[in-house]
């Protein structure tokens, strides 16, 4: 997302050099929505498919979340879900990015208009025809996810987890280890704050979700910083940054977790591979949940009016 929208300006060099540094790595996820900026994010990706080593290409898989309605302006309006929808944004998905089919294809947000048994067969429709490989939920509750698996198996379920965001454990997480449904865990770095990055004084670029997020205002951004500080001395003894060891955390919370990285450089994407070779034994992990216990979190992590859109939350 960031390579295209809400995060400031991009370069478009470093977008798909990123993008090809990631796949000769061995990445074989790429997460993208049919609305960020307007369709650009799945030019770019496909882009940088084409113009990747052919084993690359092969093992790549495309996740795409569609259903948000946007402004000329660039606002956001609501969701549809209704099925001749689904099968419209399905075909102008596959013709930007150039494939021939879509590899987990999810409604970014629940449509109040539209059950999402009714989304959901429309992509079970995909499926049928070989449009679609898999299907995926996103930022939903256990009541939403269970009516949906009624419908069609459902591959995983995308939603924010992260150190500073961890709502899904209650409810959320149990009943998709019930059902059999995986986790892609987006804002495992809470869109920079766990970076070790962020500095107080930081100016947002104009257009930048951040200066929205109640994460990122006043004190609640000092209060979260603070964490992140004691986050960084766990990190510092353990010979390791804070936003690997804040990777690495997702990590251990079972193999039926992935994270989503949204590195937008080499550099970033470099520190955050290095997660990878991190391991967190019991007492590292234990340290890391002092430095921040569950909860301790400062802001919500959207702003009202985006909150009310999350079926995860009610």
């Amino acid at each position: 997302m960031g390579m295209s929208a809400l995060y400031g300006e991009a370069d478009r060099g470093e977008s798909l050099a990123t993008i090809h540094a990631a796949l000769e790595a061995g990445v074989t996820l790429l997460d993208t929505g049919d609305f960020y900026g307007m369709g650009h994010n799945e030019l770019l990706i496909g882009e940088a498919l084409r113009s990747a080593s052919e084993a690359a290409r092969e093992r790549a898989l495309v996740s795409v979340k569609f259903g948000a309605l946007r402004t000329v302006e660039g606002g956001f309006t609501g969701y549809d879900g209704r099925p001749d929808a689904v099968r419209n944004f399905a075909a102008y998905s596959l013709q930007r990015l150039g494939r021939e089919h879509i590899d987990v294809y999810r409604i970014a947000r629940v449509d109040p208009a539209v059950p999402i048994e009714e989304t959901v067969g429309a992509i079970a429709e995909l499926v049928q025809a070989g449009h679609v490989r898999h299907i995926g939920l996103s930022e939903v509750g256990p009541e939403t996810i269970r009516r949906a698996a009624s419908v069609a198996p459902i591959a995983d379920l995308q939603i924010e987890y992260s150190l500073l965001s961890r709502g899904i454990e209650s409810a959320i997480l149990p009943t998709v280890r019930e059902l059999g449904i995986g986790v892609t865990a987006y804002g495992v770095l809470s869109r920079g704050l766990l970076s070790g990055h962020f500095t107080r004084d930081r100016r947002l670029d104009a257009g930048d979700f951040r200066g929205m997020s109640p994460r990122f205002q006043g004190g609640n951004l000092h209060r979260n910083l603070d964490l992140v500080e004691r986050l960084r001395q766990v990190a510092e003894a353990r010979g390791t940054s804070v936003a690997r060891a804040a990777i690495a955390w997702v990590l251990s919370r079972g193999e039926d977790i992935v994270p989503l990285v949204g590195a937008r450089t080499r550099a970033r994407l470099s520190e955050a591979l290095g997660a990878l070779e991190v391991r967190l034994t019991a007492d590292d992990l234990a340290a890391i949940e002092r430095a921040i216990p569950a909860g301790a979190a400062s802001g919500e992590r959207y702003p009202a009016a985006q909150m009310a859109h999350l079926d995860s939350e009610h």
